[in-house]
């Protein structure tokens, strides 16, 4: 969940917080897992909106607590000497599908025009199979794009809280995700022309 910009603050203030983790004898791949399912769970909620707009808060919340453990499986792999290429593929996987099934759960349940919740899926997908080509080029995506992984929850967050006092913020907040969303897609691929005529 941590931006590319703040990561190593953030590893350096938290790092510490994992110690407890350790001693319980969670792996990065089980916490990972466990954001997967946080994810799982807000998208729950996210449907069940209309019984109660407390679950509005539920899935924020949800939403909060993957992306921490999203940060915490990787800061545990450092930390512990766990890090592989498989745990890296798996939490970015994991990722894509916790990024899906939340925003497809949001236009599922119609709280978002579905033509700008599929703008804002896809748009999220994009950004980072836009870094995943890039890099897999040789070309580093690191803090490239207005609008990485954490700038994008941070605001689906913000929004779905709003959302229990005004319904309509979140579809707004949809819009402006898918907007920020592609917006970092242009940048990413303006990135990568330049880096690749430079070379």
């Amino acid at each position: 969940m941590v931006s590319s910009r703040l990561k190593k603050k953030f590893e350096e203030i938290v790092s510490r917080g994992v110690d407890p983790l350790v001693s319980l004898g969670l792996t990065p791949n089980a916490l990972t897992v466990l954001g997967l399912l946080a994810s799982t769970c807000s998208a729950w909620a996210y449907l069940n909106w209309r019984t109660d707009r407390l679950y509005l808060v539920t899935a924020a919340c949800l939403i909060l607590l993957s992306g921490l453990l999203d940060a915490f499986d990787g800061i545990l792999a450092r930390k512990t000497g766990a890090v592989t290429r498989f745990g890296g593929f798996f939490d970015s996987v994991a990722d894509r599908y916790s990024d899906a099934v939340v925003l497809g759960a949001i236009i599922v349940s119609g709280l978002c025009d579905p033509l700008w919740g599929m703008a804002a899926l896809i748009g999220s997908l994009m950004v980072s199979y836009a870094r995943a080509r890039a890099e897999a080029a040789g070309v580093a995506m690191i803090a490239v794009g207005f609008a990485e992984r954490a700038e994008r929850m941070i605001l689906l967050v913000a929004v779905t809280l709003g959302a229990y006092y005004r319904i309509e913020l979140l579809g707004y907040g949809m819009i402006v995700l898918a907007l920020i969303a592609n917006l970092t897609v242009v940048q990413r691929v303006a990135h990568f022309m330049g880096e690749v005529r430079e070379g």
